[in-house]
């Protein structure tokens, strides 16, 4: 799938997802439940709240 296919099923721009993907940016949780069921998975199994995000 690519970046543009996946940010419309998220209802975001392609910058976003790229940003989640980059570690830049932390998606809010109601986009975190969203990407988990784009991909049939935990939302915990997808992001581990232990991680530091680099600032």
């Amino acid at each position: 799938m690519s970046q543009v296919e996946f940010a419309a099923l998220l209802g975001v721009s392609r910058q976003t997802v790229i940003s989640i993907e980059s570690g830049r940016y932390s998606p809010s949780l109601p986009l975190a439940f969203r990407i988990a069921r784009v991909f049939v998975m935990p939302v915990e199994e997808l992001f581990d709240p232990e991680e530091e995000v680099p600032r």
